[in-house]
C-alpha cells in the first residue's frame, strides 16, 4: 500500500509536510511530481494522484486544496475513484467504512489534524455490511468499472 498526496498551490506546503511525517512513521508515501505555482489548477493534481491510487488495490490518496471541494469533484470524475471531502473525524470514518472511499480530500487543516485523519482513514476497515457493499457495487456498475 502506498499513500499518494497532492494539492494545488493552497495545499502544497501541508501536503509535502504530510508526506515527510508519514515517511518518518514508516509509510510509503509520495507527493505528486507535478510542479506547484500560484496559477496551478486543482484538477491536474486530483487526476495525477488518482491515477496512482488506481495502480494497486490498497493504495490511497490524500488531496488538498483551499477547502477540499473542487479537488474532490475532480477526483470523482476518475473511474474507480471514490473520493470524499472530509471535515470531521466522523466524515473520515464513514467515508471509508460506509462508502469505500479510496481518496479523501480536505483543505485548511493543521498538520496534526491532517495526520490524525489519515491515520483514522488507514485504521478504519473497508466496508463489510451488505447494504454498504450493495451501494458501492451500484456505483461501480454505473461508471462501467465492473
Amino acid at each position: 500500500m502506498k499513500i499518494f498526496v497532492g494539492g494545488d498551490h493552497q495545499g502544497a506546503e501541508i501536503g509535502k509536510k504530510i508526506v515527510e511525517k508519514l515517511k518518518e512513521e514508516g509509510y510509503q508515501a509520495e507527493y505528486t511530481h507535478l510542479p506547484n505555482d500560484p496559477s496551478d489548477d486543482y484538477p491536474d493534481f486530483a487526476f495525477d494522484v488518482c491515477k496512482h491510487v488506481l495502480e494497486e488495490k490498497d493504495n490511497i490518496g490524500v488531496l488538498l486544496c483551499g477547502n477540499g471541494i473542487g479537488i474532490s469533484i475532480a477526483a470523482n470524475k476518475v473511474k474507480g475513484i471514490r473520493c470524499a471531502r472530509v471535515t470531521t473525524d466522523e466524515d473520515v470514518h464513514h467515508a471509508k467504512i460506509h462508502n469505500g472511499a479510496n481518496v479523501i480530500a480536505f483543505g485548511g487543516q493543521s498538520l496534526e489534524t491532517a495526520i490524525k485523519w489519515i491515520h483514522l482513514f488507514l485504521e478504519t476497515p473497508a466496508p463489510s455490511e451488505a447494504r454498504h457493499l450493495r451501494r458501492i457495487e451500484k456505483i461501480i456498475k454505473y461508471e462501467g468499472c465492473a
